[in-house]
């Protein structure tokens, strides 16, 4: 399991360093500095940017209106749906690695709320 989220960080950490080199001004020196606006006027945009994937793959979703009598027989296109949910996930990683994190920071936090949730759903939250 961990390899496949190790892979993703490493091919992630090489598209910043090829930004930084290529482009420079594009990424700081990572990780920032949380405390500074500047850190989180950059991590901010880089959340948003992930909102933006994450909303354009929503675009490919045309049955979801509860309210819609008429359906659309033609399915999303789940290359292109995919393709921005994978794009959207390039930014989150992206905000990670800026925040200083990697694969097991992001593990075990996910352990962790994945109890809390599953303590709330036992306990009728």
């Amino acid at each position: 399991m961990k390899c496949n989220l190790e892979k993703m960080f490493i091919l992630r950490n090489e598209f910043i360093e090829k930004m930084k080199q290529d482009r420079p001004g594009s990424y700081p020196d990572l990780p920032v500095d949380l405390r500074k606006k500047d850190s989180q006027q950059f991590c901010r945009d880089l959340a948003l940017r992930g909102v933006e994937e994450m909303f354009e793959a929503l675009q490919h979703l045309k049955n979801w209106k509860p309210h819609r009598m008429t359906e659309f027989n033609e399915g999303p296109d789940r290359e292109e749906f995919l393709e921005e949910i994978v794009d959207a996930l390039n930014y989150f990683f992206s905000l990670l690695i800026a925040a200083g994190f990697d694969e097991d920071d992001l593990t075990a936090a996910y352990i962790l709320k994945h109890d809390i949730i599953m303590k709330r759903i036992q306990e009728g939250y």
